[in-house]
């Protein structure tokens, strides 16, 4: 806010003097709080710091020691320059004893060779410093104006930083107190060198008080928390001291945090939040950027040198009464999402965990190369059923991969698992679904995508689906039951709820609509296939009903 020793040099009336250094250059970004005319050497314990005092010298002694006491004085009460007009008292230089005593305690000592104006000196420096003084009150209205607005409207995290780093310049990082960080915004900056090695360095950092700056690290630290309750830390990374404006900025962001983690307190957390993007990225992308491995990293996830096991989590609400629907279905996942969280911490497990649709809570789990993956699978499916509670939850892996690159793969295999197991009964031995246990269902289920599979169900099935739509018949739910119980006529009656001459009758028709014989085992593989296409496709195509 205020103007240096160097600007004030710079000034016309001051370059008007003939103004020259003789010693203390290093203190020339010194900043000038005020300009104080004094003639006298008594004058020390009249001021306050900060300021820059002129003098003729007019008045000074001539006595080595007086003048090293002199200077010492100013210096110790915090003067930022001591400038000597040689008009009056000396003309040609100062005595090499205050030339000296300035450098020894590093104040700026300017000498003026020419006759100046001292008052004209007073008014043009103070005039700096009230306009600087209204520029900060005009930039600390701003900062009010703005994070008032974010607070009230409830303004996300990612939207708050981006305001600090505009307001600042700076880049500005969210994190928890466990050093997991939950949101950043780079700037300008390398976002993967902003995020290196991040807990180790997070952790070095320690300020002692709820807003400090930390030299070694040039970090700003706020602590961000509300009703005595303290959550996390806001870091401005600075790179050297910041202005009282940048603490402002730092203390208004960690506020309205703090009000929107209040406000969201019923919905996803920051932490399922940042998991969750970065899932996003790895099943989007298929290749992983360094920067994206730095995120995982900076949330205790590291995705290189590790085998990566993707999981999908959805509840099996087949029997549950009242099931949610769509409007109800995130809450339902948050809430499987923070027990499978939860069941993560307890098995000892890093991994990434988040909504990342409408239907699953995906995880993808970071172990040591030297992790039993089935040990730790067993365990984590247990500890999920436990922290789920009365809701049954059907658990899906999918391959163990080496490479972050490979991360989306295993992810995508274990949303298909799932997907598919959830028409089984019985859960297996581990308690958690490969594909291998959902076998053809869950190959369907992997080329569910392909337009040649649907156009396959479609061929077969048209005609039934056509008939049942136009009659309001059954005969897709009696051909169900038929290929389900391998066509034992009568177990598939019984669970048709139907007689037995009812329902041959419906298979009669069934073959006539189709032009098949039911009898022949190829043409009930072939449809048996294309009901599970169908019911893979209706499922994918269902957006009304997804938790289903």
């Amino acid at each position: 806010m205020y103007p240096t020793v160097a600007d004030v040099l710079a000034l016309p009336v001051v370059r008007g003097g003939g103004p020259r250094v003789v010693a203390g250059a290093e203190g020339l970004d010194g900043r000038v709080r005020w300009v104080h005319v004094a003639e006298v050497a008594d004058i020390a314990h009249l001021l306050k710091g900060g300021e820059l005092v002129l003098t003729t010298g007019i008045a000074l002694p001539d006595d080595d020691e007086a003048l090293a006491r002199y200077v010492e004085e100013l210096a110790g009460v915090g003067v930022t320059g001591l400038v000597v007009e040689l008009v009056r008292h000396w003309s040609r230089e100062v005595p090499r004893a205050l030339a000296e005593a300035a450098a020894k305690h590093g104040l700026p000592l300017i000498t003026l060779s020419r006759e100046t104006r001292y008052v004209a000196v007073t008014e043009a420096v103070n005039g700096l410093i009230v306009d600087a003084q209204v520029a900060e009150l005009r930039a600390a209205e701003q900062v009010h104006e703005t994070f008032t607005a974010l607070t009230v409207s409830g303004a996300e995290p990612d939207t708050v930083l981006r305001e600090v780093t505009r307001l600042t310049g700076q880049p500005v990082l969210l994190e928890t107190l466990s050093h997991e960080v939950l949101a950043y915004d780079a700037g300008s900056a390398d976002a993967g060198e902003l995020l290196r090695d991040w807990q180790a360095r997070s952790r070095a950092v320690r300020t002692g008080e709820r807003t400090g700056y930390d030299p070694a690290s040039g970090w700003l630290v706020t602590i961000v928390g509300a009703r005595g309750h303290d959550w996390g830390r806001l870091i401005l990374v600075c790179g050297e001291p910041p202005p009282h404006r940048h603490r402002v900025v730092a203390e208004r962001a960690a506020s309205a945090l703090a009000v929107h983690h209040l406000l969201a307190a019923d919905g996803e957390g920051l932490e399922r939040q940042a998991h969750r993007a970065v899932l996003a990225e790895l099943l989007a992308s298929p290749v992983t950027a360094p920067e994206l491995a730095a995120r995982a990293s900076a949330l205790h996830v590291p995705l290189t040198g590790r085998r990566l096991v993707g999981a999908a989590i959805r509840p099996r609400l087949t029997g549950v009464a009242d099931p949610p629907g769509a409007a109800s279905a995130q809450p339902v996942l948050r809430d499987l999402a923070e027990a499978t969280a939860l069941a993560t911490r307890r098995a000892r497990v890093s991994a990434l965990v988040g909504c990342v649709d409408d239907t699953s809570v995906r995880a993808l789990l970071s172990l040591s190369p030297q992790a039993n993956p089935r040990a730790v699978l067993r365990r984590l499916a247990a500890e999920i059923r436990q922290a789920r509670g009365s809701v049954p939850v059907v658990i899906a892996v999918g391959t163990a991969v080496t490479s972050a690159a490979d991360a989306g793969r295993s992810l995508t295999e274990a949303g298909h698992v799932a997907a598919a197991a959830l028409r089984q009964d019985g859960e297996p031995a581990d308690g958690y679904h490969r594909l291998a246990d959902v076998r053809l269902r869950g190959l369907l289920h992997l080329l569910g995508d392909d337009e040649r599979v649907a156009a396959f169900a479609a061929r077969e099935l048209g005609p039934l689906l056509a008939r049942d739509a136009a009659s309001g018949t059954r005969l897709v739910q009696a051909l169900r039951h038929f290929c389900e119980h391998g066509g034992n006529k009568s177990a598939a009656a019984a669970a048709a709820h139907t007689s037995r001459t009812a329902y041959y009758q419906q298979l009669a028709r069934i073959e006539q609509v189709l032009g098949v014989q039911l009898e022949d085992p190829e043409s009930m593989l072939s449809l048996h296939v294309a009901l599970l296409v169908h019911d893979v496709v209706a499922r994918s195509n269902d957006t009304d009903h997804p938790m289903e």
